[in-house]
């Protein structure tokens, strides 16, 4: 049977700036990655959902991302390696501490916004990132772009990964997100998000809005929390797969090149 994990970005509130319906897609996804306090969340919320989400049984993942709360991370930065190494350990750090507080562990590493979308096109950078990640945590499982320089950096340094394609955004010819700045670049509607992944899950590839099939790792489907249909659209995709006959389950991680 066809397996695949179902992500969702949560922990994303502050105070009491309330972001997304964390608790009830908790309920839908078997992945969460939980913003570790730089472009979202803070202390508290980042306790309360490693909490929600351990009692559910739903893995656990660090989302760090650039230090841009009023932008919420989707503001490039051009950091020094060496603050930006120290910015992600930072972040790891605290992910795994109050994962641990809250009887969980953190499972998996997916990196935020404007940072992931830098690391999908720079391997230097990528590699910079999921180094410090892996000096803290070595058996973290690095969520990655699939088919992007995120996922041939994994694949050299040798760690668990798991390949990562989107419900609700849309791609370009060479598997990078449209920029968001775009018409269509997000979707909204559950009826075109659900049918679309479960083509993508049955192809084993990317289909981008022009262009050919991308063959790559489909292990995990990341839905953004913060969207206004989010939760419409988990709970259509995760029908949607069921119904093709494909199971919804945690990823294991995978080591090496893709063959």
């Amino acid at each position: 049977m066809t397996t695949v994990d179902l992500n969702a970005d949560m922990g994303e509130s502050f105070g009491p700036w309330v972001m997304g319906q964390d608790a009830e897609l908790l309920k839908v996804v078997s992945s969460a990655n939980i913003a570790c306090g730089f472009h979202a969340g803070d202390p508290d919320v980042m306790a309360q959902t490693m909490r929600v989400a351990t009692a559910q049984g739903v893995g656990i993942g660090a989302h760090p991302g650039f230090a841009d709360l009023q932008g919420f991370g989707r503001r490039r930065m051009h950091l020094p390696e060496a603050s930006l190494r120290n910015m992600v350990q930072y972040q790891v750090g605290a992910a795994l501490a109050v994962a641990r507080a809250q009887g969980g562990a953190v499972r998996h590493l997916k990196l935020h916004g404007a940072l992931s979308n830098m690391a999908s096109e720079d391997e230097a950078l990528a590699e910079a990132c999921y180094g410090a990640a892996l000096e803290v945590a070595p058996e973290i499982i690095v969520m990655v772009l699939a088919a992007t320089a995120q996922q041939r950096v994994v694949e050299r340094l040798g760690c668990l990964w798991a390949g990562e394609i989107f419900a609700d955004r849309a791609y370009n010819a060479d598997a990078t997100l449209v920029d968001r700045s775009l018409l269509g670049s997000v979707i909204h509607d559950p009826e075109v998000a659900a049918p679309r992944i479960v083509k993508m899950v049955q192809a084993g590839a990317i289909l981008p809005e022009e262009g050919a099939p991308i063959p790559t790792a489909v292990d995990t489907i990341c839905l953004h929390g913060d969207g206004a249909t989010a939760l419409q659209i988990a709970r259509a995709v995760r029908a949607g797969l069921e119904g093709a006959g494909i199971k919804v389950r945690a990823f294991e991680g995978r080591r090496g090149a893709l063959l």
